[in-house]
């Protein structure tokens, strides 16, 4: 590797690290708190505060210090990311697949909601990741059936919006339930975005907002995707049986932090002497198609100086094969692939604010322009391994998985592609 590679490949994480440091759950929550601090309680009341998500720890010990009087604090995050705040319940659970210790942190949040009264006010600290972290199964299903179909969901190619809005109308907590077991307390709710777009319905399924959608169109998203034989039958039966919902509680929603704040941050650490510039911050849809819409972008670089070209976004991987990966590391895989014969030098990063890319070790990768010769000189054919969706296996024989370790925080991937 080149000196050259080497500085570019260390520019690229620390644009990165800066569109994590701008999500920082805590100081999002320390904004919106001095600008507006929380009311207190009624007489004989307390202030609940329900921290689910990825960044779930931090947004609650932030909380927590703006609140005063009586409290009860309560935070469901992943295994990997747990720790204690004093005067707090930190409960972990399994994500991306649901569990069992979710399925009880879902069933202690119902609990504690439904004995909160008009005294009582409830703070919602809501950030990416909530929907298999409390997953809350609607009456008669059972926590396989949920898993099963969140399976199939993941496998689907379907988008996060899409996803969410199926698992909405299975869900007790979801599609604006959480509001339902809270009345008659006030609730306000601080949201963190993981969501392209920042529909609030979609961000961890929208526990305290309507639903995005009915159950009849979940059957027709279902069917469009060849998946509805694949249900558990209580699954459908609930779906085309299930009557509209009554009008929801009302609810204070604020939005405290989004993926294009993260891209403005990368824009703003992109070093003087280089042009620079946020191509797109929807880059969604499916993963190849992102790969081509990067490529397109390099191509029309005019290349008289060097050049950080900026995405965010969320795309999806439709599973044909048996492999490991996730989203990240398969975007970085095809632009390794893609960009073999590309001219000059160029570095290429692509990874989710999470630090945690499918159900891998690694936030995503890292690549450059002898990334494919490396994984042949390991042994391995990179587009056979991409083919059957192996594309942790192929960076991590290049040496180029991005791992970061969890972050705390959650607002989607992004992505830079530096040339020079």
């Amino acid at each position: 590797m080149t000196a050259r590679i080497a500085d570019m490949r260390a520019l690229a994480r620390k644009l990165y690290d800066a569109a994590v440091r701008a999500a920082d759950p805590a100081l999002a929550v320390r904004r919106h708190f001095e600008s507006h601090p929380p009311a207190a309680p009624a007489a004989g009341g307390q202030t609940i505060l329900i921290a689910i998500g990825k960044a779930a720890p931090a947004m609650l010990a932030e909380a927590m210090a703006h609140v005063s009087g009586p409290m009860t604090a309560l935070a469901v995050t992943h295994d990997d990311n747990g720790r204690d705040i004093p005067g707090a319940r930190v409960l972990t659970a399994g994500h991306p697949e649901p569990d069992e210790a979710g399925l009880a942190a879902g069933q202690e949040i119902i609990a504690l909601l439904d004995r909160a009264g008009p005294q009582d006010r409830v703070i919602a600290l809501i950030s990416g990741g909530g929907s298999a972290l409390v997953p809350a199964p609607r009456p008669p299903l059972t926590l396989a059936d949920k898993q099963q179909v969140n399976r199939l969901l993941l496998a689907s190619g379907l988008e996060i919006g899409q996803v969410n809005l199926i698992r909405q109308q299975l869900s007790d907590l979801k599609g604006g339930g959480f509001l339902r077991h809270a009345a008659p307390a006030s609730v306000t709710a601080l949201i963190l975005s993981d969501v392209i777009g920042n529909d609030l319905g979609a961000i961890a399924s929208g526990p305290t907002v309507a639903p995005l959608g009915s159950p009849r169109e979940a059957l027709e998203l279902l069917a469009g995707r060849g998946l509805l034989e694949k249900l558990p039958p209580k699954v459908r039966g609930l779906l085309e049986s299930d009557a509209p919902p009554a009008p929801l509680p009302e609810a204070e929603n604020h939005l405290i932090g989004s993926n294009e704040i993260s891209l403005a941050a990368m824009l703003a650490a992109v070093p003087e002497g280089w042009a620079a510039r946020i191509v797109s911050d929807r880059l969604t849809g499916d993963v190849a198609e992102a790969a081509a819409r990067i490529a397109s972008a390099a191509a029309g670089s005019q290349r008289d100086r060097p050049e950080a070209l900026i995405f965010g976004g969320e795309t999806t991987v439709a599973l044909r094969g048996t492999g490991k990966g996730g989203r990240n590391q398969e975007l970085a895989l095809r632009i390794a692939l893609m960009g073999r014969d590309w001219p000059g030098h160029w570095v290429f990063l692509s990874g989710g604010t999470d630090g945690r890319d499918g159900p891998t070790d690694a936030a995503g990768g890292i690549v450059d322009g002898s990334t494919a010769d490396r994984i042949r000189a390991a042994g391995h054919d990179g587009a056979a391994l991409l083919a059957n969706n192996d594309s942790h296996a192929a960076l991590q024989a290049a040496g180029d998985l991005l791992l970061t370790g969890a972050t705390g925080t959650n607002v989607a991937d992004v992505q830079v592609l530096l040339l020079a």
